[in-house]
């Protein structure tokens, strides 16, 4: 076998489990796409021309960004993009690029890199905080630039014609938001850790997805054949025909026992001793309604609101939220659905609405603190979530709160659009019932003081654990730090379900511990009384459920919190689930 096609195993963390086998789809940045090659004498006044051409076309973009940010949010907000437009206009910028071309004899898209960056890292070393944040502006630029170069726009994860796992250095939400969800069969990048979205994305597709493989990006050629081991967490390259032999005895196993659990669909999320507790999914567009529907979940415990924003090229009116919201609740009906209100900043961002450079996104203006400090945008949202509540089975949820303040300021504008929907004659439910996710540890230990302005708490759990444990849980390098069973964590969790329910308040889970069955016995013991998980995660989790003994749940969670150690918490739940339902073990691990 040549070194071209053998076979090479990569490590990495698994996020999503399962197994696929398919042809490798490398989705590189701009930055990355280009190659540099060299030009003549010759081809330097045709290098000139496609550069003042890509200018043109890239002032041409921002200028039309700024029109739609000024109409939706304001002049002042659409100011932040003249930094770009200089940028575009410097004309020393500019001329050092084209003399570069004379001088060095290589293609523009490389001149116009290596200026670039000479540009941002003497920017960067400004102590002025604000030339120093001018940097990212040279780069946001340049990228643009780049992509008119080649004569792109638009994601390339739109226009996939076939089946294939994305290769990538990383995903953002924006990508994976637009991306053509057919074809797209499995995730594998360099980046990320069990929680970032990619992940999330991944689990929510039901599709195998690998994380943290450091330079799978580079090693990976285009329309390589791949299979990704999301439950080992094994990228294989150009994989034998032994393995791909042993791999599809594998597989069909698990498709065996994934059959098995489909018809638990119309059952309900109830133990073998009678209790029952409510079976939600997540979603991210009305497009996810039949994955609710065909994996037997009871509604939407969470509607990530902020993805109706994030893929398109401007902000979504009142009317258009309002078709998305009322599609998703007719369909469903008389199940419930509840609308988070939109979730922007950490790592989801409009790039339409720009929001500064923050040292830390995910502590930063983000979910409700936007939305309070842009009342415009957010009334626009709520009115449409009213205006949808007419079908009586809509809820509406306030994302990331850490005080019971934010919840008052957060119910006088849902007050207002109220009002304002009388003035208009416009029917909604009165009565729509108001709840908040309990994320931030300020909130899980005032939770008391919220209770009284809400019906409902959320538990979020991918944050809440961040936060907890100071872990960014988008770090590969400090995820073995990033511990859900973490004895502070479960407290938290344990104080805020044991508050909601002295206020006669349900309190649903709806972070990624909802969806691990090995913690579902668990969560269920300390008193949930809803999960949330990803569509493809309901019948596993429905299998759990009903192989339990509530009796089983409440001592796992007693001895959860007399324990000091995340391991021996996780070593229980996983003996535990091994004991009712050794199908679900097989099937994760």
């Amino acid at each position: 076998m040549s070194a071209e096609t053998k076979e090479i195993v990569l490590q990495g963390i698994g996020v999503s489990p399962g197994v696929v086998i398919s042809n490798a789809f490398l989705l590189i940045s701009e930055e990355e796409r280009y190659v540099e090659r060299e030009i003549s004498a010759d081809d330097i006044p045709r290098e000139i021309t496609r550069f003042e051409e890509a200018l043109i076309e890239t002032r041409r973009q921002i200028h039309d960004i700024q029109e739609q940010v000024k109409e939706a949010i304001g002049q002042e907000n659409a100011g932040i993009f003249d930094a770009h437009l200089l940028v575009v206009d410097d004309r020393a910028f500019v001329e050092e690029v084209i003399r570069g071309l004379s001088s060095r004899h290589l293609n523009v898209e490389t001149v116009l890199h290596d200026v670039s960056e000479r540009y941002a890292a003497a920017l960067g070393r400004i102590e002025d905080d604000y030339l120093r944040e001018r940097a990212a502006d040279v780069r946001d630029v340049t990228r643009r630039i780049l992509r008119n170069l080649a004569g792109r726009s638009g994601s390339e994860l739109m226009k996939l014609a076939e089946p294939c796992v994305v290769i990538a250095n990383d995903l953002a939400p924006s990508e994976t938001a637009t991306m053509n969800r057919e074809k797209v069969v499995g995730f594998a990048t360099d980046l990320g850790s069990p929680t970032s979205h990619t992940a999330i994305m991944a689990r929510a597709l039901g599709i195998p997805a690998v994380v943290g493989l450091h330079d799978v990006s580079v090693r990976v050629s285009a329309n390589d054949r791949v299979l990704i081991d999301g439950n080992r967490g094994l990228l294989i390259i150009r994989p034998t025909e032994d393995r791909l032999d042993s791999y599809g005895k594998l597989i069909e196993t698990r498709r065996h026992i994934q059959s098995e659990l489909a018809r638990l669909r119309d059952e309900s999320a109830e133990t073998s001793d009678g209790y029952r507790v409510l079976l939600s999914a997540n979603i991210e567009n009305p497009d996810d309604i039949r994955a609710v529907q065909e994996n037997g979940a009871c509604g939407v415990g969470l509607f990530r609101s902020e993805f109706l924003y994030m893929t398109r090229a401007d902000l979504p009116s009142e009317d258009d939220q309002l078709a998305a919201y009322r599609k998703v609740a007719e369909a469903l009906k008389p199940d419930p659905v509840i609308i988070r209100t939109i979730d922007l900043g950490g790592d989801k961002f409009l790039s339409h609405v720009r929001m500064a450079q923050e040292m830390n996104p995910f502590m930063g203006w983000r979910a409700i603190r936007f939305c309070l400090a842009q009342p415009d945008i957010f009334k626009t949202q709520l009115r449409a979530i009213l205006r949808a509540s007419v079908s009586g089975n809509v809820r509406l949820m306030y994302p990331m709160i850490s005080s019971a303040e934010e919840v008052v300021q957060a119910n006088q504008l849902l007050e207002e659009a109220k009002q304002e929907l009388r003035d208009q004659g416009q029917p909604f439910n009165e009565d729509i019932e108001v709840g908040v996710m309990i994320e931030v540890p300020s909130a899980a230990l005032v939770a008391d003081l919220i209770a009284p302005h809400v019906q409902f708490f959320s538990i979020g759990t991918n944050d809440l654990v961040q936060y907890t444990l100071a872990v960014d849980r988008v770090n590969e390098r400090i995820a073995y730090l990033y511990e859900p069973t973490h004895p502070a964590i479960l407290k938290l969790i344990k104080h805020t379900i044991d508050i909601g329910h002295a206020h006669g308040i349900w309190t649903g889970i709806c972070g990624e511990m909802a969806g691990n069955p090995l913690m579902v016995p668990l969560l269920m013991g300390l008193g949930a009384d809803e999960f949330s998980v990803s569509p493809s995660v309901v019948p596993i989790v429905k299998d759990v459920i009903r192989n339990l003994r509530y009796a089983q749940a409440e001592e796992l969670a007693a001895q959860a919190m007399a324990s000091m150690s995340p391991k021996e918490v996780l070593d229980i739940c996983r003996k535990l689930t091994q004991e009712i339902a050794p199908e679900v073990i097989e099937l994760i691990e």
